[in-house]
């Protein structure tokens, strides 16, 4: 498979590259913190109703699951019809979800558990088919391969932010106004990156014989090298995210810190990965892809190393700011190359596959987490982990434009 250049223009001149990328990250902050709001909250309102833990995990997941089943669809939409058409799907299906939550609010609680299941696919799917549209978008609007790093790393921001916009606004309103109000408000956030998404300029992809090779064309993506490389390298490193979310509280609690603490050191983690999106923008000419990841995977693996012999919140801190640093850097990078080493024509269809990839491993991950913290602890998950990683970086050394 060839690389794909960024191609000059194919949006929008250069002198509007930054008006164009500010309605997409509001967007995508909008999306995602909509759905974020969603994810906090409807759990909350389960846990009132008396739901068992299990409930709780079983609607979790269903916000990772209508990805993995709508990514490929809005990959192809979005190759197909460029940003505006899969935008409006992405608000359809969000405000769908954020209003059958309100309305489950004034169900009775046998329909009510239900009617927050359905909610959490809509509202995943909603913010899954949005980021793929965004992400899709902001790669075009790159002139060369570092415009992709800069581009990326400040879309990079969109997430970690509305993880904190979405929650705390959905916590502030159940405490002021109740689950109602709140979920009425989280519903009504898409219609902002709906208004936002009228500044993007209207330019879509023409039709080509990728888009019309059948329904599992998008497979054959795989058989290039470079690309089973970038998912393998992007599964080590979401996977790591997602063992330090799990792990801390639990490491946290066997070293009796409180909850405050264990929030501080989740939030120097959040700090982390917000300052290195912010850095990378201006050193983008300097970094490589292939040498930023392998040394990302390198330095994660040497984090989790050390990670379970730090006994209070400090310690714990100053790993969760490194490790914030290592896995912070990651996203930008991943992209990057991921544009260069597919089509231009099918860069929605890789985009797809890649999120299907997080969020299967989102949904599952945890489980098996939980099994192996429960019988080995905390500690010896991030040394398996981190042993994984460190095993996996030859790839990321070689994986690069053109590499076979």
């Amino acid at each position: 498979m060839s690389a794909s250049a960024p191609r000059p223009a194919a949006t929008a001149p250069a002198a509007s590259l930054t008006a164009a990328l500010l309605p997409l990250i509001g967007a995508q902050l909008c999306f995602h913190g909509s759905m974020a709001g969603v994810r906090m909250a409807a759990p909350l309102l389960a846990l009132q109703d008396g739901q068992s833990a299990w409930a709780v995990g079983v609607l979790l997941a269903l916000f990772a699951a209508a990805p993995i089943a709508l990514a490929l669809r809005a990959g192809r939409m979005v190759d197909r019809h460029g940003y505006h058409r899969p935008v409006r799907v992405a608000v359809a299906l969000t405000v769908a979800g954020g209003a059958l939550a309100a309305l489950a609010v004034l169900l009775p609680l046998p329909w009510r558990y239900a009617a927050l299941c359905l909610a959490a696919v809509l509202s995943g799917g909603g913010a899954n088919f949005g980021m793929i549209a965004i992400q899709r978008t902001v790669g075009r609007l790159a002139r060369d391969t570092n415009d992709l790093k800069r581009v990326f790393s400040w879309l990079g921001l969109a997430p970690a932010l509305s993880n904190v916009v979405g929650p705390v606004l959905a916590g502030v309103l159940i405490d002021g106004a109740g689950y109602g109000a709140a979920f009425t408000v989280l519903a009504l956030l898409p219609l902002v990156g709906l208004a936002a998404a009228r500044r993007v300029p209207a330019a879509a992809a023409a039709p080509s014989p990728a888009q019309n090779r059948g329904r599992g064309a998008a497979w054959d993506l795989l058989r290039a090298t470079p690309m089973r490389r970038l998912l393998l390298v992007n599964w080590l490193l979401s996977s790591s995210w997602d063992v330090h979310s799990f792990a801390v509280p639990v490491l946290g609690h066997e070293r009796g810190l409180s909850a405050s603490a264990i929030g501080l050191i989740l939030g120097a983690f959040a700090l982390a990965v917000a300052g290195v999106r912010l850095l990378i923008p201006l050193v983008a000419e300097r970094l490589r892809e292939g040498a930023v990841l392998s040394g990302a995977m390198l330095l994660t693996a040497l984090t989790f190393a050390v990670y379970p012999f730090a006994h209070s919140a400090w310690p714990m801190a100053a790993c969760a700011v490194v490790l914030g640093l290592a896995l912070g850097a990651v996203q930008p990078m991943i992209m990057s190359t991921l544009y260069q080493i597919t089509p231009d024509a099918r860069h929605g269809e890789a985009i797809a596959l890649r999120s299907m990839a997080i969020n299967l491993s989102s949904a599952l991950m945890p489980l098996g987490f939980g099994i192996l913290g429960a019988s080995l602890g905390a500690a010896t998950l991030f040394w398996l982990m981190g042993a994984a990683v460190g095993a996996g970086s030859w790839s990321a050394r070689k994986m690069g434009v053109g590499a076979q």
